[in-house]
């Protein structure tokens, strides 16, 4: 049996409210008309994320830099908070770094070679026959596709203890001299953060046990999301048309791999879906408000924190795994990410 021990998370040193945006916002876009600044002003208002946190302070947040300059930023930020989450993971789970068997590190918002992982085996002195997986383009996916590397590993291995450190600085990618909608949006709703996931194939019962994973592929919808590599860094594709594919594809997503498992919808206590932004929240909620089931927790990590990409979902982990739930209740975990896929896990409390 493969189990959840905890979910630590760790926000950078800086933040702002989104109130506090705006200026920089319109100092930004000061070439541009005043029709199109209050346009690109309402969906930062109107994205319903009240705070986000940053690498960086706020106002070089939408200063011009190059990739190399962003990038080095990425990478001090990387070894930083993914020390600190790791570390404050580890405490609360009252284990000792040197008994992990398997650490998987995750970001898609800088590019490092060595990647972190390898970092931090130094840095908290991790065994030296450590199992490494580096995740690096899974994007906002990506939290979830490690839990499910981990459950298989730790399926296959009994008495073994796992890691997952995702972290991401998608303020580090935002494009100085791109002025698209995709830009501005981007920039709306995504912050900076780490998760760290501990779990384990251990006798003791502590945590949430994992049941099932799936991973499902959209074909031919690899242009819907993902980076552009330009001379200025990452640069962001967001498809307007992700929000109406996923709920075209939901029922395919869920229902089949419900009834492996002889669950209906009705079974799921506990929804734990990836905040992506506020037109896939309402998507979301369309498709299940009617049958009774909310996303305050997605709702309110978006609100508190934006969209983090792959740590984002792990921050919704850890606010059901904070409140007290009831014995043998199910949760669903969803993120979406490029490809375009669809990643979820059953778990049981």
């Amino acid at each position: 049996m493969v189990r959840v021990k905890t979910v630590a998370t760790q926000t950078p040193d800086f933040f702002q409210e989104t109130h506090q945006t705006i200026p920089l916002v319109e100092k930004w876009l000061h070439d541009q008309d005043s029709r199109f600044v209050r346009k690109a002003i309402k969906i930062f208002e109107g994205a319903q994320v009240d705070k986000r946190y940053a690498i960086m302070p706020p106002e070089d947040v939408f200063t011009k830099t190059s990739f190399e300059e962003k990038n080095k930023l990425y990478e001090a930020a990387a070894k930083t908070y993914g020390k600190a989450v790791l570390e404050k993971a580890l405490q609360q789970a009252k284990w000792p770094a040197e008994s992990l068997d398997y650490i998987i590190t995750v970001s898609c918002t800088g590019i490092m070679i060595p990647s972190l992982d390898a970092y931090l085996i130094n840095a908290l002195n991790l065994k030296q026959d450590i199992i490494r997986l580096p995740i690096t383009e899974m994007g906002c996916v990506g939290g979830v596709s490690a839990m499910i590397y981990a459950f298989q590993f730790l399926k296959s291995n009994p008495n073994k203890r796992a890691a997952i450190i995702a972290f991401e600085s998608p303020t580090a990618t935002l494009q100085h001299e791109d002025k698209s909608m995709t830009n501005i949006v981007s920039s709306a709703i995504f912050g900076d953060g780490a998760a760290c996931v501990l779990m384990h194939s251990e006798e003791e019962n502590s945590g949430v046990e994992v049941v099932a994973e799936q991973m499902y592929h959209f074909y031919n919808n690899t242009h819907m999301m993902g980076f552009d590599l330009a001379n200025s860094g990452l640069k962001m594709i967001l498809d307007i048309e992700v929000p109406d594919t996923i709920a075209e594809h939901f029922p395919h997503i869920i229902y089949p791999f419900l009834e492996q498992h002889n669950l209906g919808i009705d079974d799921i206590s506990h929804l734990i879906f990836h905040p992506g932004g506020k037109k896939i929240i309402q998507t979301v909620e369309d498709l299940f408000g009617a049958l009774g089931k909310n996303i305050d927790n997605t709702k309110s990590v978006l609100r508190e924190y934006g969209n983090m990409s792959s740590a984002t979902v792990l921050y919704v982990l850890k606010a059901f795994m904070d409140e007290p739930q009831p014995k043998d209740s199910y949760g669903m975990m969803l993120s979406f990410g490029p490809g375009f896929t669809a990643q979820n896990l059953l778990l049981k409390w």
